[in-house]
């Protein structure tokens, strides 16, 4: 299948067009969106006396000569979480909740950093400046240990803040990338173009400052990872699909990559795809994107985009094109428990063509990653498989 170096005519579209025409419908037959639990986007003297109120809380516990504690919602357990297919997975009103007690040797630790990050967030907030997790990181890698550490104390007091991470004046690292037919400006004025080339342009940190973005795309091409999304632009795929825009979050996609293809999706109502592995961690990845995560779901409505549609890599495509058996590979005891969890997962039951595909991977105990398509040719992902898929509507 060859395509002029623009793109392809416009009635290569006719299927996409009539799969957004069929969103658009389902979004104007939808009622008034309900009030949503979860994070709010909050003013900077909002959170000032949030955080106040929180010690205010701590020196009158110790004034009673009792020992303070901070109750936090329990972020990691299916028990607090409900479904709703028209946002994903979100934390119920009414969750169970956990102790950080300053008086236990097991917790005693985790409140003296939680204090000790929210003094920081106090002193961002009170003077307009932001910083990265990693730089909170650094001002004490010793005391905090690793990473991982910061990054849940911070997802903690935005649960308990019940603000978004933004208006905490805390910025995450972007790891993502984009490309292809869009052109936005930056909070600082900067202009930008995606317009593919060889290289791709990294996910802005700062997404909600991002303003007069404009695009054409017919379709947003979510890529698991970067491997994938670097040979789709060595081959011009974006050129030869134009207009359209391609994404990778690298693999579990962090917090600005979500927050972008959600903007995008609020703005323009264009079909987005995902292209995963056909294998547990790829199917995960994509329900990310659509669904949103358990220890993220207090903060649903600003990240999940459940349009999404999973184009490829299918299970069933295995048998259908023949892919050969050495390009295939056992699944792991963890893969298997990985897609276990999966299949009782809520959203599951709205998706019976997701099962069935995911049954299929059961059965065969087989996997299979993006790249086996070149066991048919070195471009067949580009020239054929892609292609095709769009136009004639392979995606569920």
């Amino acid at each position: 299948m060859a395509f002029a170096p623009m793109g392809p005519e416009a009635s290569f579209f006719e299927v996409l067009d009539r799969h957004r025409a069929s969103l658009l419908a389902a979004l104007s037959k939808g009622s008034p969106e309900p009030p949503v639990q979860g994070t709010r986007t909050a003013s900077s003297s909002e959170v000032l006396a949030s955080i106040e109120n929180i010690i205010q809380d701590v020196v009158t516990t110790l004034a009673r000569n009792e020992a303070p504690a901070f109750i936090i919602d329990n972020r990691s357990s299916w028990e607090n979480i409900k479904f709703d297919d028209t946002v994903g997975l979100q934390m119920v009103s009414h969750c169970t909740t956990r102790k950080i007690k300053s008086d236990s040797p097991k917790s005693v630790k985790k409140f003296a950093l939680i204090l000790k990050i929210l003094s920081m967030i106090y002193k961002l907030v009170q003077s307009n400046t932001y910083a990265t997790k990693r730089d909170i990181y650094y001002t004490d890698s010793q005391l905090f240990g690793n990473q991982s550490v910061v990054d849940n104390i911070i997802d903690d007091i935005s649960c308990m803040l019940k603000v978004p991470r933004r208006s905490l004046h805390i910025l995450s690292t972007s790891k993502g990338l984009i490309a292809g037919s869009l052109r936005f400006t930056e909070e600082d004025g900067t202009r930008v173009s995606c317009a593919c080339g060889a290289s791709a342009i990294a996910v802005p940190s700062n997404i909600q400052g991002l303003r007069n973005l404009i695009t054409d795309a017919k379709f947003l091409l979510i890529v698991e990872k970067d491997a994938t999304f670097q040979r789709l632009l060595d081959d011009n795929f974006c050129n030869k699909m134009s207009p359209c825009i391609m994404v990778t979050g690298k693999g579990i996609p962090d917090l600005n990559t979500r927050l972008l293809v959600k903007k995008l999706w609020d703005l323009f109502h264009i079909p987005v795809f995902t292209l995963v592995d056909a294998d547990p961690h790829g199917i995960e990845i994509m329900c990310i994107y659509k669904y949103g995560s358990m220890s993220m779901s207090f903060e649903a409505h600003n990240l999940t985009v459940p349009a999404v549609r999973w184009l490829g890599l299918l299970p069933s495509d295995i048998n259908r094109l023949n892919i050969p058996k050495d390009s295939l590979i056992p699944l792991t005891k963890r893969d298997q428990m990985k897609l276990d969890s999966i299949l009782k997962r809520p959203y599951v039951t709205c998706q019976p063509f997701w099962r069935k595909e995911m049954e299929m991977m059961a059965d065969s105990r087989m996997k299979a990653e993006i790249q086996a398509l070149t066991s048919l040719s070195s471009d067949y992902l580009s020239r054929v498989y892609l292609p095709n898929k769009l136009k004639f509507g392979g995606w569920i």
